[in-house]
Order: C-alpha cells, then sequence, then structure tokens
C-alpha cells in the first residue's frame, strides 16, 4: 500500500510535468496534444506488410517423352519443394486409366468428371484454382514451395482441339505472380520414343512425324515468351542446368538433389529406366519416321528449338 508521503511527492512531480508541458504551448496559447503509440504489433505488421510478397506459381511445361521427368525429378529433390506431377483439371478421359470405375476416393475432380450430370469444364478449372490456391497457401506458411508439373501432352497430343481451351499456365493467370519454365527435346528423339509406344499413346491423326511438329509448334506458341531449357544442355550438364531452373522458379538450388532422384517417384516415368544422368545413345529411327524429316513443319519446329533437322 502507498503510504501518504510518496502520494505527496507523486503528487508533486505530476505537477511539475503539467507545468513543463505548459512552458512547451504555442505562442498563441494552445497546447501540445500528445499523440498515441502505435501499437508495437501494430508497426511491426505494417513493416512485414511492406515488405511480404505473394508466393509465385511456379510451374513447368512439356510434352511427352521429352525428357520431362528426369527433369521434375530433380526439382522434386530439392529442399522443401513439394512438386505435383502431370497436372491437368480438363485431361482427357482416354488418358486416365480406370477412368469410369477406378477406385479415387481423394480424387474431387475424377469424382466431377465421372458425375452423372455432365460438369461444365469452367467448374473444373474453378475447383481446381481454389484447391492449388489453399495448398499454395498453407505450403508456404510453413515454408515449403509448390511446384506444378503440367500434362501438357493431353492438349497437344491428343484427340483434344488445342485452341479451344486453356493451358494450365492459362488457369492460374489470375490467381497471382507465376515462374514457368519450359523444357524441350529434339523432336526426332521425342516423337521416335512416343512413336515406339502403342494402345493410349497414339491419340492424333494422323500419326506422323509433320503432324506431331505440328501439335509441337502449337504448344510453343501457347508458352510463348516463357525461359527454355533443352534436356540436352540438362544431361551434359546437370549441375548449371538446374542451378538455372532453380534461377527461373526461384528455388533453393542444392547440387545434393542430383543425386536423390533414385529415391524421387513421379507419374509419367514410363522412358528408359535409370537414375544417372547422362547422354544416352540415340534411338533408331524408323524408316516411317525418317522419310519425313524433310517436311516443312519439322524443319522449322527444329530451327525454332535450335536443333539440326
Amino acid at each position: 500500500m502507498t503510504s501518504a508521503p510518496d502520494i505527496d511527492s507523486l503528487t508533486a512531480e505530476l505537477h511539475e510535468a503539467l507545468e513543463l508541458l505548459a512552458d512547451y504551448a504555442g505562442s498563441d496559447g494552445r497546447t501540445i496534444s500528445p499523440e498515441p503509440l502505435p501499437s508495437l504489433l501494430d508497426e511491426c505488421k505494417a513493416i512485414c506488410d511492406g515488405f511480404a510478397q505473394p508466393a509465385p506459381y511456379r510451374s513447368i511445361h512439356h510434352l511427352a517423352c521429352t525428357g520431362g521427368t528426369l527433369i521434375s525429378k530433380c526439382i522434386a529433390a530439392l529442399p522443401n519443394v513439394v512438386l505435383l506431377s502431370e497436372i491437368d483439371p480438363i485431361s482427357p478421359k482416354e488418358l486416365r486409366q480406370n477412368f469410369a470405375t477406378g477406385f479415387a476416393p481423394t480424387d474431387i475432380l475424377l469424382g466431377l468428371h465421372r458425375a452423372s450430370h455432365r460438369v461444365a469444364p469452367e467448374v473444373m478449372i474453378e475447383v481446381f484454382k481454389s484447391a492449388i490456391a489453399t495448398a499454395q497457401n498453407a505450403l508456404s506458411m510453413r515454408g515449403a514451395i509448390l511446384v506444378l508439373r503440367d500434362h501438357a501432352h493431353g492438349q497437344f497430343c491428343t484427340v483434344v482441339d488445342h485452341d479451344k481451351r486453356p493451358t494450365l499456365h492459362d488457369m492460374l493467370a489470375d490467381c497471382g505472380p507465376q515462374r514457368a519454365v519450359v523444357t524441350v527435346r529434339h523432336p526426332l528423339e521425342s516423337f521416335a520414343a512416343l512413336f515406339a509406344k502403342q494402345g493410349q499413346w497414339h491419340l492424333f491423326e494422323p500419326f506422323d512425324l509433320g503432324s506431331y511438329a505440328r501439335r509441337y509448334l502449337a504448344f510453343l506458341d501457347r508458352h510463348q515468351g516463357m525461359p527454355m531449357i533443352r534436356y540436352e544442355d540438362f544431361v551434359e550438364n546437370p549441375q548449371g542446368t538446374l542451378e538455372e531452373i532453380c534461377h527461373i522458379l526461384d528455388l533453393p538450388y542444392s547440387l545434393l538433389a542430383l543425386d536423390l532422384i533414385g529415391a524421387v517417384q513421379l507419374s509419367g516415368d514410363s522412358g528408359r529406366s535409370g537414375s544417372t544422368i547422362e547422354q544416352r545413345p540415340r534411338r533408331d529411327i524408323p524408316p516411317e519416321i525418317d522419310k519425313d524429316r524433310a517436311e516443312a513443319d519439322y524443319v522449322t519446329l527444329c530451327s525454332q528449338l535450335g536443333y539440326d533437322p
């Protein structure tokens, strides 16, 4: 309990303080009104809001049989990276195994595709964008980095009219800032690998090098302006090329990622097996492909990508 002398002393100090404030009053007799001190938390938040930027939506784009899985494995092995492989919310059902009856209780989009009443692609895209935005925000808050590997092959190398639907990059255009990279491979090599596959891989007509080149050119046109990485450069210099990809996508670079790809499993891993990053012997080119190497669209494609036909 405060004693009487203490109260008298405090009162005297308050009077002295008031007199000092009076001495600082303006010449016109106005007194100075003390301004309220800002909340320390509010001040810190204002500073953080000034510096904080939303995490970009990161994506990697390529066609099938172009070495994209190997490059994506290296990205997935980087510190704190969460890579979603072969993403396309309106992918044609011809590419999905067990489309009608396969057990997939966690796949909301597949459920919408299977619904007894048709669900418009626009609805599926909005559901997808909402889910990706939720994942992006939650992962960012935990220090993780989301990267989407799309499945452009389903749009550009099937019966789908690729001009009448958005790309994955288009779908994310209004979600926030984007960082994207396109990876390519010599089209003769990639088409020869595609030609060697059977069944669900041969989904456009005519299935020849010229038609493939026109679809590849359409893919490049829809992803125009994005940085491009060649698969051949990657296998020639994995360290430097991965570092370049990390710079493009704003990812944390780690040389260890190149040694960890054997532990990464991704969908689409249907090419030549092995986790060693090296140049492979060139495939034998069947005569039915070789005869079309003078085709105009194929020559144009090679020139655009910087390859010899």
